[in-house]
C-alpha cells in the first residue's frame, strides 16, 4: 500500500541558502523538487541538475507552473513578500525563509492572504524545531510533569536575555545585509528568528519594545542593533545582536530566568543547555527520571535526533526547604542540574539542517491534516510586527507600544 504523493516543490533562488535548504530536504520522501527559478540561469541551471529539477528564469512563471504544490521562497528578504503573495494568491502553499516580510504591513497583507486562500505558510524560523528548546518549552508545560496536570518543573519566564557577538568576515561592504532596502536591518533579517523564540519560551508576544543601534566607527554602517521586549505578565526580554567578530571569536548565549530555575543555551544554533534549579520532592523526582524520557523530552517531528543526551545530578536536602519566592512560601530543599547535549560544537550544522527538515515535515502534516505549524504565518508575522517596532523605536527614541495582533 503506497502513501501519499510527495509534495512538488518549486525553489525560488538558487543560491547559498537554497543550496543549503535542498540539501537538508534530499531524503524527506514527502517532498521532491521539480522547479528552480533564479535569473541567474547558470545558477538555477546548476542547482536544478543537483536536484533533477527544471530550471527557469522567472519565479512568476514557478508559483503557477502545473508541476508545483509549494513555493519555496529563498530570496533576499525584500522579494519574500511578493513572492509569496503571489504564491498564495495561485493557490500554492508557501516555505518561506525567514523574515516573512521586511515591513509589518507587508507581514500582515501575507496573513490576510493566509486565511483568504485556506492554504499552509510555514516560515523557516529553525528555533521552534530546535530540541534543546522545545524541551525547555515541555518542562514549563503540565502535561510533561509527573503526574501530569501537576505543576510543571519550571515556572513562567520572568527575564530572557539572547547575546549573538556574530562575525561579518564574509559581509563585506556591499553585501545586501548592510541594505535595509533589502535585508530589513538587522532586526528584521536576523532579530526576527529571536523575538520568535522569546515568545514560545515565553507562551506570549510582547506588549512594547524598545530599541537601540549602533553604528560602526566612522561609518553610517550600523553593526549593533540591541532591543528589550515586555509582556503582559511583566516578563522582560533583551536582545543584542553585533555583526563585528572574526567567525573564531563568535559567541551567542541565550540566559531564561525562571525563577527557581536557570537556564543558559549556547549557540544561535542551539546544541547545548544547562539547567541550575531548586525544587521540592516532586520535582526532584522528575529530574531523576529525564534521562530515561530524554527521547520524549527532546522529541520535534520530523528532526532525527544523533548523539542526544541528558544528564542529570541531584543533590538532596542542599539547604533548608522552607523559602520565599515573590512573596510566597515555597518548598525548596533540593538542588538539580539538567544538561540537554545534541553532539556538541560538532553537532551545529546537523542540528541546523535537521530543524529545517523538521519545519518543511511539518508543512507538509498540516497540508495534510489541516493542523496549524509551529512557525505558522501568526508567528511570522509577529516576529516581523516586533522587528519593524523595534527599528522604529530606534529611529524615535521611544518605547513603541503593540497592539494586542503583535
Amino acid at each position: 500500500m503506497t502513501g501519499p504523493a510527495p509534495l512538488r516543490l518549486g525553489v525560488v533562488g538558487a543560491g547559498g541558502f537554497a543550496t543549503f535548504l535542498t540539501g537538508a530536504l534530499r531524503d524527506l520522501p514527502e517532498v521532491t523538487v521539480t522547479v528552480v527559478a533564479d535569473p541567474d540561469t547558470d545558477r538555477a541551471a546548476r542547482l536544478s541538475g543537483i536536484l533533477a529539477a527544471r530550471p527557469v528564469p522567472d519565479w512568476r512563471a514557478l508559483v503557477t507552473a502545473d508541476d508545483v504544490d509549494v513555493v519555496v521562497v529563498a530570496t533576499p528578504p525584500a522579494g519574500h513578500a511578493e513572492t509569496t503573495l503571489a504564491a498564495l494568491r495561485a493557490g500554492r502553499h508557501v516555505f518561506c525563509e525567514k523574515p516573512l516580510a521586511i515591513t509589518a504591513d507587508e507581514a500582515v497583507a501575507i496573513r490576510d492572504a493566509v486565511a483568504a486562500t485556506g492554504r499552509v505558510l510555514v516560515v523557516d524560523h529553525v528555533l521552534r524545531y530546535n530540541p534543546v528548546l522545545r524541551a525547555l518549552a515541555r518542562l514549563r508545560d503540565r502535561r510533561f510533569a509527573v503526574p501530569p496536570g501537576s505543576d510543571p518543573l519550571l515556572g513562567p519566564v520572568r527575564r530572557l536575555a539572547f547575546e549573538n557577538d556574530a562575525s561579518d568576515e564574509d559581509l563585506g561592504p556591499e553585501h545586501w545585509f548592510w541594505d535595509e532596502r533589502v535585508s530589513g536591518g538587522i532586526f528584521v533579517e536576523h532579530g526576527v528568528h529571536f523575538f520568535d523564540a522569546a515568545d514560545a519560551l515565553v507562551g506570549a508576544t510582547p506588549e512594547s519594545v524598545q530599541g537601540i543601534l549602533g553604528h560602526r566607527t566612522g561609518a553610517d554602517l550600523v553593526d549593533l542593533a540591541v532591543a528589550t521586549t515586555r509582556y503582559p505578565d511583566g516578563a522582560v526580554a533583551t536582545f543584542a545582536h553585533g555583526f563585528s567578530h572574526a567567525h573564531r571569536c563568535e559567541r551567542q548565549l541565550m540566559r531564561i530566568d525562571f525563577g527557581t530555575a536557570e537556564a543558559r543555551v549556547t549557540g544561535w544554533i542551539p546544541v547545548h543547555a544547562t539547567l541550575d534549579l531548586w525544587t521540592d520532592d516532586a520535582g526532584a523526582a522528575l529530574v531523576e527520571h529525564l534521562p530515561a524520557r530524554a527521547a520524549d523530552l527532546l522529541a520535534v517531528e520530523g528532526h532525527r535526533l544523533r548523539d542526544a543526551a541528558v544528564t542529570v545530578t541531584v543533590h538532596r536536602h542542599a539547604g533548608p526547604a522552607d523559602a520565599r519566592e515573590r512573596g510566597r512560601p515555597r518548598q525548596l530543599p533540593h538542588h538539580c542540574r539538567i544538561t540537554l547535549d545534541l553532539g556538541g560544537e560538532a553537532a551545529k550544522p546537523y542540528v541546523y539542517a535537521e530543524s529545517v527538515r523538521a519545519a518543511m515535515h511539518d508543512l507538509v502534516r498540516c497540508v495534510r491534516t489541516g493542523d496549524r505549524p509551529a512557525a505558522g504565518v501568526t508567528e511570522g508575522a509577529t516576529a516581523v510586527t516586533v522587528a519593524a517596532a523595534a527599528a522604529r523605536s530606534a529611529r524615535e527614541g521611544r518605547t513603541v507600544h503593540l497592539g494586542r495582533s503583535a
